[in-house]
């Protein structure tokens, strides 16, 4: 994929993450418990990645929309795949430093 091409897909996430927090989305941070508590967006909550199944059902009772982050975001990638497999409505925030710029 060329720059361009990446630099529109990243805009396209970003305006959809905008859109999404200002609907009242909940961000789920999907980093381990020790890396989230060196810092992470206010008001997230952490849901490690290898929790994510068994919290499929919490998710899915809240009828909320969801913000995925992480370090780099490639965990909330995979987290974003599982769940939307699932039926749950989720964004890809990328890294935990992105969405809170956004919040």
């Amino acid at each position: 994929m060329s720059f361009f091409k990446t630099m529109m897909n990243a805009t396209k996430t970003n305006g959809e993450m905008a859109a999404y927090l200002s609907d009242g989305a909940v961000v789920i941070d999907v980093r381990s418990k020790e890396e989230f508590s060196f810092g992470h967006v206010k008001g997230s909550e952490n849901i490690p990645l290898q929790q994510i199944p068994a919290a499929i059902d919490k998710l899915k009772t809240r009828k909320a929309r969801y913000v995925l982050c992480c370090a780099s975001g490639n965990r909330s990638g995979q987290a974003e795949r599982f769940l939307s497999g699932h039926g749950i409505d989720c964004i890809n925030g990328g890294s935990w430093q992105n969405v809170a710029s956004a919040c």
